[in-house]
């Protein structure tokens, strides 16, 4: 498993993950809406810990920069 998702992308997915628990601790969101977005919060706090997104590998999507050697 080749990691392909850089600093920026985990950065936004762990973000969007943060913000559905603040809305659902909040009240914000309920029933269908909570657990479809919690569903999603996971897959996106999950790919993030990984830094591996299995849909970015089919498409052949990387956004991980290779590091620079010296």
């Amino acid at each position: 498993m080749k990691k392909n998702l850089g600093l920026l992308d985990k950065i936004i997915r762990s973000a969007a993950a943060v913000v559905v628990l603040v809305l659902y601790l909040a009240g914000l969101i309920s029933g269908t809406a909570a657990i479809l977005l919690g569903v999603i919060a996971v897959v996106l706090a999950a790919t993030s810990l990984v830094s591996f997104c299995p849909i970015y590998a089919v498409l052949k999507i990387s956004t991980n920069k290779p590091a620079v050697k010296q």
